[in-house]
């Protein structure tokens, strides 16, 4: 009599790869899965990338030309779907403003309302303004504005009487631009720093490290404020553009090099990088093989949250008057106008860019707090 086998027999392949769907994933497919379960960071990621799409298309969804010049302060136009009679129409329309024949009795000027004979009508993908598309392809197609091309202002007009949202949106492409060059410099020679100091250790990472608490040490602002005033008022626009990124740039990559340090420090004691020197690696690979990938995780965190510390300094900074200069358009320079008190009470849609500030905050932050969630590995 046979024996029989106790070992129960294997699955047939069919049935292991329906009973794990998923194969073997890889570590960004994990960060992604965990990614998806936080609404936050969702949130942030979808709010992010249309924001970087309005960069890139600034011209393109700006409804008027930024330059243009209209009334000044005119207040904003409520977009409705009502005729003068009340009636529901499909097509959308704003009304301009515009003086009636009666007094107002204390002070005797014109009343003003809306101008309900010469509705605007509002369209999608309508002519207007010609532009240069990512500056290189002539077009005049804007996503959303008046159909007949006449002036449309969503979030009124400035005290040149320019379009306050056009202007928003257009500044959206500097402010990103600045904040994006100046954490990519932060972050390139921040990582680099930290993983060579924490990696070597020993006499040149005390000489390294004083030399970042000597960085860290410097009043940021006064400093900011001492350099932008170093360039003169007539130089160019791109030069004071490119010294307002240096400065930033050569301030705040310390922060991130002494946080790559301590990573570096930690992983530099693991068994496969002591593995990687017993078996002769010289150092460029064991830091580019094993060091960077592991501290990859914590860089992209911190981007997210570096971000929006950029644009808030920049937002500072060009209130002061001391970030970005016309004919460039940016979300601190158009809190200019918000210099005085009596400006704000009485023309409060000028405060618009605050807005535009606040949500890329939010965005790049709760980007960051679900990617920190993501990558962490407990």
């Amino acid at each position: 009599m046979l024996a029989r086998d106790p070992s129960p027999p294997l699955p047939p392949p069919e049935a292991t790869a329906i009973a794990n769907p998923r194969g073997n994933e890889s570590y960004m497919a994990l960060v992604w899965r965990r990614l998806r379960r936080s609404w936050t960071g969702m949130a942030g990621l979808i709010l992010v990338v249309l924001l970087v799409v309005m960069a890139l298309f600034a011209d393109f969804f700006a409804p008027m030309d930024p330059k243009a010049t209209d009334v000044a302060f005119a207040p904003p136009q409520v977009m409705s779907f009502h005729d003068r009679d009340g009636n529901f129409v499909l097509q959308p329309r704003v009304y301009a403003l515009a003086d009636s024949a009666d007094l107002d009795p204390v002070t005797f000027q014109p009343v003003v309302g809306p101008d309900y004979e010469h509705p605007r009508l509002l369209g999608f993908f309508v002519k207007g303004a010609e532009y240069r598309l990512l500056g290189l392809i002539p077009a005049n197609r804007h996503f959303f504005a008046s159909t007949d091309g006449q002036p449309v202002h969503f979030l009124g007009t400035d005290k040149f009487g320019r379009d306050v949202l056009s202007r928003a949106i257009q500044g959206s492409r500097v402010s990103l631009m600045i904040a994006l060059t100046v954490v990519f410099i932060i972050t390139v020679i921040g990582t680099t720093v930290g993983m060579v100091s924490g990696y070597f250790g020993g006499r040149f990472d005390v000489w390294v490290q004083r030399f970042v608490e000597l960085v860290l040490a410097f009043p940021q602002l006064p400093l900011y404020l001492a350099l932008t005033t170093l360039i003169p008022v007539t130089a160019p626009t791109n030069v004071f553009l490119a010294f307002v990124i240096i400065v930033m740039s050569a301030l705040g990559w310390a922060q991130m090099s002494r946080e790559v340090r301590g990573k570096t420090l930690a992983l530099a004691r693991i068994d496969y990088v002591r593995a990687a020197m017993a078996v002769g690696a010289t150092d460029m690979r064991i830091i580019m093989q094993h060091i960077f990938p592991n501290v990859m995780s914590h860089v992209i965190v911190a981007v997210t949250i570096a971000i929006p510390t950029v644009v808030l300094l920049e937002a500072f900074l060009g209130f002061l008057g001391f970030a970005v200069k016309p004919p460039l358009i940016s979300w601190g320079l158009m809190l200019q106008d918000t210099a005085t008190y009596s400006v704000i009470g009485t023309y409060p849609w000028i405060l618009a860019p605050v807005g535009f500030v606040l949500i890329t905050v939010f965005a790049f932050n709760a980007l960051g707090d679900g990617l920190r969630d993501a990558v962490d590995p407990y």
